[in-house]
């Protein structure tokens, strides 16, 4: 088997079994939601160490606990390489502390087809945690089910509406999408609450294509914009137009320094 083995285990979040397994419990237990949605297609999850963001990933990971899918496909952006296109690990496998998780390949495949931007291969799978640290989540709330890791390298326009439009294709029931981004960056938490408020605001209203155009004359920051807008345009192609932001934080929530945080959110895309 062709594996992609943890690269951000013991920086990002736990690398003991044991450890990693109590903290994910510790930070669900804290972020229980009394809102719940029966046909969930997709969640929208920061992807920071688990320390700054978790409890934010938290709340949307409670809302999937114990349904059934049988794929996810995790859409996460390159942090640490720039290449035209989308790229699907082209593997058997990413492992975590949890285990392994298997690829989906007849849902990879699926996405492929006809295509000339998605692809199977290594690019920006080589050392990218904003993909990792949805897998150990996804672990501990879901069971017997198969992932298919998909990071855009280029996240204009063309790149989310194509990938929108192959989600809507292979998705079916059975399958739960996830975009994995965080907000703004390095801002006082001021004006890190402006910029943060209008990604809720698009998100809360359903408006994609409003996101993607604020996110281009830089009135927000989402390092996951086009995962986000890729996974809310998949669904409206499927006729699923409900969604709503959960819950909202910035780094200086654990810190306690204002004066300079990243901004975190989560959501729910259900029907």
């Amino acid at each position: 088997m062709k594996i992609r083995y943890p690269q951000v285990a013991g920086y990002f979040y736990p690398a003991e079994k044991e450890k990693l397994q109590t903290e994910i419990s510790l930070l669900l237990n804290i972020s229980e939601t009394d809102k719940s949605f029966e046909n969930i297609f997709g969640i929208v999850s920061p992807h920071a160490g688990y320390v700054y963001s978790g409890k934010t990933a938290a709340y949307v990971y409670n809302l999937i606990k114990d349904k059934h899918y049988k794929t996810v496909i995790v859409i996460s952006p390159s942090h640490s390489e720039y290449f035209p296109g989308i790229s699907i690990y082209d593997g058997d496998a990413y492992q975590t502390p949890l285990g392994i998780v298997e690829i989906d390949r007849l849902m990879s495949e699926k996405l492929i087809e006809n295509s000339k931007i998605i692809f199977r291969g290594i690019q920006g799978h080589r050392k990218e945690h904003a993909l990792e640290v949805q897998i150990p989540f996804l672990q501990s709330v879901l069971k017997d089910f198969k992932i298919v890791p998909v990071i855009m390298g280029d996240q204009r326009k063309m790149f989310v509406d194509h990938l929108a439009e192959r989600i809507a294709f292979a998705a079916d029931e059975n399958t739960l999408v996830v975009a994995s981004s965080d907000m703004s960056h390095f801002y006082d938490s001021e004006e890190a609450n402006i910029l943060d408020s209008v990604v809720e605001k698009r998100i809360n209203e359903f408006d994609f294509e409003q996101l993607l155009k604020d996110l281009e004359d830089k009135e927000c920051e989402a390092c996951g914009g086009g995962p986000i807008a890729a996974l809310m345009k998949a669904a409206s192609l499927k006729n699923i137009n409900k969604s709503l932001v959960i819950n909202r934080s910035d780094s200086g929530d654990v810190t306690g320094d204002k004066s300079e945080v990243v901004g975190y959110l989560s959501a729910v895309i259900y029907s």
